[in-house]
């Protein structure tokens, strides 16, 4: 594997993948609907992920392709523009990738896919740690999305026999960011409990794109991405009692435990995250438990 499509080159999880990908040796077709900032793709490309015609010129000598763009929050736009856009874009890039004998596709999904940590209504998961299984109860175009998006994936792999990883990421940001984000969850601890106040370094975050990528993994998969422990500064078990005590919790946790399981990641991708917030600046969680 030689050459990598990312679409959505221009978001914040696309520049950072484009930034990697060069990194681990691949060269990068960028294809974004515009550029608000200096791509440094190979060859950066505007165009529109929903357009046959774009993508399918976007593929021209590719390997394979990582599929990022998408409205990334049901706050920007209307239901039916969210709902509309992702899942014609994510349908058009695995259906341009398939027809043109592409094996390997990674998709972002969310976190959200499975509709509880946006719901409008008084819902909880149906147990932590969270996993690729849980219960879904959807209530929102971005989160219907996700879930559409997933089961693509899986219809790309019958149709065509492509190979598919649907990534869901949580809250992913850089170091400085994530802690803009962890002060305004300390505030209100409410507002991340029902994602079990899951994140992941954008570092790490790259490195699980990566991984996908070079995954050998046959088939159509949903793959739960976060960090080790959880958001905010606070012990899980106080915070489950307070903000989660009717949730059931499927293992024991200790300390600043995360909520959502890994454990496919590592076995499938053998990807484990390395990087805290709650760690010293660039210190690898690794590092301490190798």
């Amino acid at each position: 594997m030689k050459r990598v499509l990312v679409t959505g080159a221009d978001g914040s999880i696309g520049r950072a993948a484009v930034q990697g990908l060069q990194a681990a040796g691949y060269d990068v077709i960028g294809l974004s609907l515009r550029y608000d900032h200096t791509s440094t793709a190979d060859r950066p490309l505007v165009g529109d992920a929903r357009s046959a015609k774009d993508v399918a010129a976007a593929l021209d000598g590719v390997d394979a392709v990582l599929h990022l763009a998408a409205i990334p929050h049901p706050s920007l736009g209307t239901p039916e523009e969210v709902f509309e856009n992702n899942v014609a874009a994510t349908f058009n890039v695995l259906a341009q990738a398939g027809q043109a004998g592409i094996a390997r596709v990674v998709i972002a999904s969310s976190i959200n896919a499975f509709g509880v940590p946006m719901n409008v209504n008084e819902v909880e998961p149906a147990y932590y740690p969270l996993d690729e299984d849980v219960e879904a109860d959807i209530a929102d175009a971005y989160s219907l999305s996700k879930s559409v998006d997933e089961q693509s994936a899986r219809m790309a792999w019958r149709r065509w026999g492509t190979n598919v990883i649907a990534l869901r990421f949580p809250l992913v940001k850089t170091r400085e960011d994530l802690f803009r984000f962890a002060a305004m969850a300390e505030r209100d601890p409410s507002m991340m409990a029902r994602e079990g106040w899951a994140y992941l370094d954008l570092r790490d975050g790259i490195r699980a794109v990566i991984a996908a990528l070079e995954s050998s993994a046959a088939g159509a998969h949903v793959v739960g991405l976060a960090a080790d422990d959880i958001l905010i500064d606070r012990q899980t078990s106080d915070l489950l009692h307070e903000y989660a005590s009717g949730v059931p919790l499927r293992r024991p946790v200790r300390g600043r435990d995360g909520l959502v399981d890994t454990t496919r990641a590592q076995e499938l991708l053998g990807f484990k995250p390395r990087y805290s917030i709650h760690d010293e600046e660039d210190q690898v969680v690794s590092a301490v438990t190798t």
